[in-house]
């Protein structure tokens, strides 16, 4: 993937790739090598590839998007049939332009005058009482938890949206089939075909009503062109949960029914619902850096209840945009705050339309004017930080915001397999903060340095939870060491060492000492495996080996679906039956994936299972309605009257599911911010019937 390439439609890339000849099909991806190396120049809306002396190749993109594949122009003697083409469409970002996270779109409202009620089938997800679940602004984001009205039939749709139709359940099945191949594959083995496959397959599920699957799927796509360029923003994780979640929705859209069914679908856009007049509080800015090739900040705000809101502006860009982003005007209303400014003033908004995950509209009806901040240790603010730590992360965990509002000391670092995090102390737990972003062009990894050194050092800070065995956290905000009146954004704003305080004579333990040592269950020992399927395919489980110890060591910590899992998963990728003539038959790709996609699940529900044992809470109890210091308490008598407000549909979280043994229980697995109900597929039960 090349960043200074306009993004091409997914549709596009697939339409180009399927004109190829197979003799081209094989040189496709050292092709896709050539055309990325070469220089290129911009021109307005075109950019020119020199592919040699004598030939370019043309990308028109008037919106900024490549959306037909006439507009990728070549000049040699093959065209429109050559090569060149589809390797520009699979050397550019792949385009998601109906993605609503704030984290990769505009906060522009797409309708001036927009509805005044919800939906029919979000005001059935909405429960009130609680505050709008959070976006999180980092790599892509869920789709909105808010399905389709129940009079309309997308995608054919039985009346009423209770069941999947025949255009979902077809593209259903095809999403599957493109996943299990790039999952058989491997990274190495996933070609610009394959990338191609899935495209197509996220356009057949686009154009069936499922936004959610083809968001996925595109993210999929996304991050694995950042793993053959070996782009360092590549997070084998993140590949890893793209490829779960399109494997899962594939897997339970077909049989779900009614809300499920309209949950696990999405919704293209976002609606926004009138919200009356907003008195809002900032509290920080972070800066939006996508792997997909779209840049920004987002600024978060806060209500007298405590609820959050956030106005973001992210475009097509880069790093530099990213930094930029923070000095840009708010686009809300005719103020001329700008996001800075914004973090630590306030805002008056009358009009105000707000979307399911908490986002500011910016329609024609909206007013904005600038109004008087307040500080993190006074009201309104303070109760933020008044909410438990346990029951913040029960909160994170059951699909609500990720943010958490935390009183720690600073201890120093410790040092892992991926590099140094912040060690600091908060009522006793130790907790382990990481930077948002590693990218050189943002400040986050200098300011933990920094801080690091200041041992001692009292902070009110802001995080977003990171589920893990050990409490974790990837640190947004703090205030300034030396003056809490002050507050620092670690994206935006550089710490320097005269801003640290002097050195405490106070004894602290080491960083690496601080905190009881902690008897962690194994679960890496199926987590390395499912990383590993993705990253060599299924050639590298099927290489003969002894697996019986890891899975004893499983049991002998109480994980024994655990370790049947991994038993499975082994067996699934040696599985290979042979003809009458000792010919090896084609390997069966869905009992693979059926059995990677019950370990993928399985892991990430044990890591949020022990995520929740790390930090004291429980996921089955996000809060305690009787509560005072509990921003989402329904009593509260700041709280909105209008149930529009109030309401909201369950928060994005990862998709998760457990078959074990003995965990406590949980709400549910969950894919993008949708429960999802069922059962996981079971590997060694015989295949079911889909629907062809």
């Amino acid at each position: 993937m090349n960043p200074t390439l306009p993004p091409v439609a997914p549709s596009v890339t697939a339409e180009l790739v399927a004109a190829l000849t197979p003799r081209l099909r094989k040189r496709l991806d050292a092709g896709v090598a050539k055309v990325a190396g070469r220089p290129r120049e911009r021109d307005g809306d075109v950019v020119r590839i020199a592919v040699d002396d004598d030939t370019d190749l043309e990308l028109h993109a008037p919106s900024g998007v490549v959306t037909s594949a006439e507009a990728i122009r070549c000049g040699c003697l093959l065209a429109p049939d050559c090569l060149h083409r589809a390797a520009a469409a699979s050397a550019a970002p792949v385009a998601d332009p109906e993605q609503p996270s704030p984290s990769t779109t505009s906060d522009r409202d797409p309708s001036p005058a927009p509805a005044p009620t919800p939906p029919p089938a979000q005001a059935q997800a909405q429960a009130p009482g609680k505050t709008p679940p959070q976006p999180s602004a980092q790599t892509p984001a869920p789709t909105p938890n808010t399905g389709p009205a129940p009079d309309m039939t997308p995608g054919g749709m039985t009346p009423g949206g209770t069941t999947a139709g025949p255009d979902q359940r077809a593209a259903a099945l095809a999403l599957h089939d493109a996943a299990a191949a790039v999952l058989e594959a491997g990274t190495d083995g996933a070609g610009a075909v394959l990338q191609a496959e899935l495209l197509r397959a996220a356009h057949t599920a686009r154009l069936a009503k499922l936004p959610r699957a083809a968001s996925r799927a595109v993210a999929v796509v996304t991050a694995l062109r950042a793993a053959r360029d070996a782009d360092p923003a590549h997070r084998l994780a993140d590949l890893t949960a793209a490829l779960r979640d399109v494997l899962l929705l594939a897997h339970r859209i077909p049989d779900a029914t009614g809300p499920e069914l309209a949950e696990l679908c999405g919704t293209a856009r976002q609606p926004y619902t009138p919200d009356g007049s907003l008195r809002l509080y900032g509290l920080f800015t972070e800066p939006v850096l996508t792997a997909t090739g779209y840049a920004g900040a987002v600024t978060w705000t806060a209500d007298a209840a405590g609820r959050l809101y956030t106005v973001s502006d992210v475009a097509p860009g880069g790093a530099g945009r990213a930094g930029a982003a923070a000095d840009r005007t708010v686009r809300v209303g005719d103020t001329s705050l700008t996001h800075r400014e914004l973090s630590r003033a306030g805002l008056a908004v009358s009009g105000a339309t707000v979307s399911a995950t908490g986002r500011l509209g910016a329609g024609a009806g909206v007013r904005a004017v600038r109004a008087s901040g307040a500080d993190w240790h006074g009201d309104p603010l303070d109760r933020l930080w008044a909410v438990p730590p346990a029951r913040q992360v029960s909160r994170a965990l059951a699909g609500d915001r990720d943010l958490l509002f935390l009183d720690v000391t600073l201890l120093g670092t410790v040092r892992e397999a991926a590099g140094e995090c912040l060690v600091a102390d908060c009522g006793g737990l130790t907790l382990r903060f990481t930077a948002a972003h590693d990218d050189p062009a943002l400040p986050h990894r200098e300011n933990l340095r920094l801080l690091a050194s200041a041992p001692g050092a009292r902070l009110r800070v802001v995080a977003r939870l990171t589920p893990a065995p050990l409490p974790r956290a990837q640190l947004l905000a703090v205030s300034h060491p030396t003056d809490r009146a002050t507050r620092l954004d670690l994206g935006v704003d550089r710490l320097r060492r005269a801003d640290l305080p002097a050195a405490s004579a106070t004894a602290l333990p080491p960083a690496s000492q601080a905190g009881p040592t902690v008897d962690e269950a194994p679960v890496h020992l199926l987590r390395r495996r499912v990383h590993q399927a993705v990253s060599g395919g299924r050639r590298v489980l099927a290489l003969p080996g002894d697996r019986g110890p890891d899975a004893a060591r499983l049991r002998g910590h109480g994980l024994v679906t655990a370790g049947e899992l991994l038993i499975e998963l082994h067996a699934a990728a040696a599985d290979r039956a042979r003809d009458p003539f000792g010919r090896l038959l084609p390997s069966d790709s869905g009992r693979f994936a059926r059995a990677w996609l019950a370990a993928a699940v399985l892991t990430e529900e044990l890591d949020r299972i022990l995520c929740a044992a790390a930090w004291g809470a429980d996921p089955a109890d996000p809060a305690d309605p009787a509560d005072p210091a509990d921003p989402t308490d329904p009593t509260d008598p700041t709280d909105s009257a209008d149930p529009a407000q109030a309401a909201r549909p369950t928060g994005p979280a990862p998709p998760t599911d457990s078959p074990t043994d003995s965990p406590p229980p949980h709400p549910g697995p969950r894919v993008s911010g949708a429960k999802i109900h069922g059962s996981l597929p079971d590997p060694p039960a015989e295949p079911r019937e889909r629907p062809r």
